[in-house]
């Protein structure tokens, strides 16, 4: 969707991320998020409503960024992402890619969310995404839809524009990752986004969650994410270890995709985990009919130590190509120095920001998050080259508040593409706001 394709003006947006973050209230310094449905967490933060007694107006502004009134409740909320980033590359490296230094707008988006009330007994929540896409300079549709609560069946559904479902970092809200950006292999596999249903299910008594999406491009086959004609998706995941949800747990789980490819065709690239970067690994448009991908996920969280990683398996039915075999994914650990504990959203089975206990607007050091990841994506198979790229990135995320959070990452990264071997590193720095 097309909104408005004039460039915004850095300097309003940097203005209006600032005035959010110091606006908007602070968040309870638990460490544990209080208990949600599904419906709730597909909105990212779901609100209390429906609580008003009679001798309340019918309509208020519950905060100054939240309004409640006869029909719905709204919150509007909002996102800035912008990133700095300087490059060493070795002779061969700069053979096999032209990478520049420079900053760039990474994102910048609007979210509008609620609660219907009094409409119906079940649980109704919607939510409106609006980003402008720095790549074609327009205004973009984002997650967009109503989530219908089922509790009879412990479950809810979701109809309209949403994450796929596949892998726990790919669900998670982008704002809320421990580094600059998802796994290179999760990017080059898995679209950000799809229209069609989603079921999505939490039974709190064994831990198990899943979620389960059909997915067609009717109304978004103009859209870059627009990959695949149509495509089913599952994902389950489970606690074994929650005795002390707020504290310890194990997560595991399983993905899988399976998709038919817009017109018979298929590309698999990525980025250098920088977003200003050109792609460094590229299949090139092929022939193909679909693909079948798995995922697996790991993570163990104690305290303020999280240790995770993930799998990506990829078979694709290109005859013309030999039916090629893509794989990738990573491993990382992160602590928080400063002792908070990194929350985690049971019905969704996801992790959330980081709260830090003491901001630094009230005189605490925020929290200062350690993170060590490791990466790798393989694109060659078949008669396919499209490269492997492997990265290592030490970094640390200074969260000041739970609105304003710096971010600052080395990384090493090696190429393998062209029958060369290229070594990059990387100097990066992103500033976030959120409301």
């Amino acid at each position: 969707m097309d909104f408005d394709r004039r460039q915004p003006r850095y300097a309003a947006l940097t203005f209006l991320g600032l005035t959010a973050a110091l606006l908007a209230p602070p968040r309870s310094g638990a460490q544990e998020p209080p208990a949600v449905t599904p419906a709730e967490a597909a909105v990212t933060a779901g609100m209390e409503a429906g609580e008003s007694e009679a001798d309340v107006p019918l309509r208020q502004f519950v905060r100054w960024n939240e309004y409640e009134g006869p029909i719905s409740t709204l919150r509007f909320g909002g996102g800035f992402l912008y990133d700095y980033a300087a490059y060493n590359q070795d002779d061969v490296s700069e053979q096999q890619v032209d990478f520049s230094d420079g900053t760039k707008l990474r994102d910048f988006r609007f979210l509008l969310k609620g609660k219907f009330l009094k409409i119906t007994e079940r649980d109704v929540t919607w939510s409106a995404g609006i980003m402008w896409d720095e790549a074609n300079e327009r205004w973009a549709m984002r997650q967009s839809g109503v989530m219908i609560g089922l509790p009879k069946l412990k479950s809810d559904v979701f109809i309209g524009r949403t994450k796929e479902g596949f892998s726990l970092n790919k669900v998670m809200v982008g704002y809320h990752g421990w580094t600059h950006e998802r796994a290179p292999v999760s990017d080059a596999m898995i679209p950000i986004l799809a229209d069609g249903i989603k079921w999505l299910g939490y039974l709190p008594d064994i831990g198990l969650n899943w979620s389960m999406g059909w997915y067609g491009d009717s109304y978004s086959n103009e859209e870059s994410f627009s990959t695949y004609e149509h495509q089913q998706v599952a994902r389950v995941s489970w606690l074994p270890i929650r005795s002390d949800i707020a504290h310890t747990l194990l997560h595991l789980g399983v993905s899988v995709r399976d998709g038919k490819a817009e017109n018979r065709e298929l590309r698999l690239r990525a980025r250098p985990e920088s977003f200003q970067a050109p792609y460094v690994v590229d299949t090139g448009l092929f022939d193909a009919q679909g693909s079948f991908t798995t995922g697996l996920e790991a993570y163990y969280r104690s305290g303020s130590l999280l240790l995770g990683s993930e799998l990506f398996l990829q078979d694709v039915d290109s005859e013309s190509t030999g039916d090629p075999q893509f794989n990738g994914g990573e491993v990382f650990v992160a602590w928080n120095v400063t002792g908070e504990t990194r929350p985690y959203k049971p019905a969704g089975a996801y992790f959330l920001a980081v709260s830090p206990s003491r901001p630094v607007g009230q005189g605490g050091p925020g929290a200062i998050e350690l993170v060590l990841r490791y990466s790798d994506v393989d694109l060659d198979a078949g008669t396919l080259r499209g490269g492997r790229y492997r990265r290592l990135t030490p970094m640390v995320n200074w969260h000041l508040s739970d609105n304003i959070r710096l971010e600052f990452a080395y990384g090493y990264g090696k190429l393998d593409r062209f029958d060369v071997t290229g070594t990059t590193r990387f100097f990066t720095m992103r500033t976030q706001f959120t409301l």
